[in-house]
């Protein structure tokens, strides 16, 4: 084979083209819409009641999660991404968002500027799990922590924040799933009362190791048979202390009068052992095995096990991903898919000019405007103005700019009507308020 050749056959094999690793979900135009409008709804709810952003590591110290989380917890033993960074240092993609704030707080004396701390974050967090459907390796989450004052009115506002946004995405086949996990005053005992029940089970080693660190984590077991040798386990719940008792009560009144609807669960044992007192899940059916659609609790030891002051919290995590699948199941799309409002449609290099720079001043008004570029024509532009599902287009021409007009024309009727370049801009954005109105 000849040089020539041989730059032929080179040119003629083309590389395998890269995919997404297994198990992480991609969010593409237009659906992507959706999954931006589950996000900053879930975000806004927080951001109404004081809680200002904080934008985390995507990856910690090691040891942040397996002390902060719990080395029983199935997060730190099986499904966290843990490497050995250039520096020979262990790190740890964040599994979740509580610890890294908690670590921030500490680390930055936040505690020192007022409390409670109020914080909510959005991002994506990383578990090593069998994918499925709800069930990603990378899932998005958006979050919030109330950190430094422990009232029972304040786990009720987390609460409600959760509740809020998920009836401003239009959600209604969900339930709030409520509990206490008690406080240091009784779970000790609770934890002896346990394991004296357990020890009278037959369970296989693995799950004896699991219940020798935090028995409570068995309660939380998915197998059929290990959940009917669980049925007559005591629960926490009728052996709270005087004090975590009159907390509970008071959460729940403070639901009631919020208008939070809730199921208690007095079996419920969330995923992470830091969980104290208050301990919450939204839970939609809609979903299969995955119902989980977001959770949290209050957390009062956690600060000191970080190395901090000893200062209690409560917060939540909701999944985006899961939030937006359940939108899917009962059917609500409270959010466009429409990339712009308007669509330039220019005839020619003087009109594109002219377009560029009304598009400019619409956007400078706050109206999304699109163009159609590389020379179109009529037709093609106009396909291009339905695909980006925009509701008026704005044609203009050389005859348009010889008579100083524009052809503003609503791509839903189909009706045109021209008015005065001089006063595009006023005309686009009264039609554009109209219509959103």
């Amino acid at each position: 084979m000849t040089a020539t050749e041989q730059q032929a056959e080179g040119r003629a094999r083309k590389p395998e083209p890269f995919a997404a690793p297994k198990g992480i979900p991609e969010y593409l135009p237009p659906e992507s819409a959706g999954f931006s409008h589950v996000r900053d709804t879930l975000a806004g709810a927080a951001a109404r009641a004081g809680y200002g952003h904080i934008e985390l590591p995507v990856f910690e110290d090691t040891g942040l999660f397996a002390r902060g989380v719990g080395e029983s917890t199935d997060v730190v033993s099986k499904e966290m991404y843990t490497f050995a960074d250039r520096g020979g240092r262990s790190v740890t993609l964040r599994p979740e968002g509580t610890a890294g704030v908690v670590r921030s707080v500490i680390e930055h004396n936040l505690d020192k500027q007022g409390l409670p701390v109020k914080l909510r974050y959005a991002g994506p967090f990383f578990r090593y799990e069998r994918p499925q459907a709800g069930r990603y390796r990378q899932l998005q989450q958006v979050g919030v922590e109330a950190i430094g004052i422990d009232d029972p009115a304040l786990d009720a506002e987390v609460i409600a924040i959760a509740d809020e946004g998920f009836r401003a995405l239009g959600l209604t086949g969900y339930r709030l799933e409520l509990t206490s996990l008690g406080d240091a005053a009784c779970r000790p005992r609770y934890r002896e009362l346990l394991q004296e029940y357990l020890a009278g089970l037959d369970l296989d080693e693995p799950t004896r190791e699991r219940a020798a660190i935090n028995p409570l984590r068995v309660l939380d077991d998915k197998r059929p048979e290990v959940r009917a040798a669980m049925a007559d386990a005591p629960l926490l719940m009728d052996h709270l202390s005087a004090e975590a008792a009159e907390h509970h009560a008071a959460v729940l009144t403070h639901l009631d009068d919020l208008g939070v609807a809730y199921t208690p669960n007095p079996r419920m044992v969330r995923g992470l052992d830091y969980y104290t007192k208050t301990t919450f899940e939204f839970v939609h059916d809609g979903l299969g095995a995955q119902s989980g659609i977001g959770g949290g609790g209050r957390y009062d030891g956690l600060m000191g096990t970080l190395g901090g002051p000893d200062l209690s919290g409560v917060g939540f995590g909701i999944g985006v991903d899961r939030t937006l699948l359940a939108c899917g199941v009962e059917g609500v799309q409270p959010w466009s898919v429409a990339r712009a409002e308007v669509f330039g449609v220019p005839l020619g290099e003087d009109a594109r000019r002219r377009l560029v720079v009304i598009a400019a001043r619409l956007r400078a008004q706050g109206v999304r405007v699109d163009l159609s570029y590389g020379n179109r024509g009529l037709k093609g532009a106009m396909k291009s103005a339905d695909r980006s599902g925009a509701r008026f287009a704005l044609v203009l021409g050389a005859r348009d700019l010889e008579s100083g007009t524009i052809g503003l024309k609503d791509l839903v009727s189909g009706d045109q009507q021209d008015v005065p370049l001089d006063g595009v801009i006023d005309a686009v954005v009264t039609a554009v308020a109209a219509e959103v109105g």
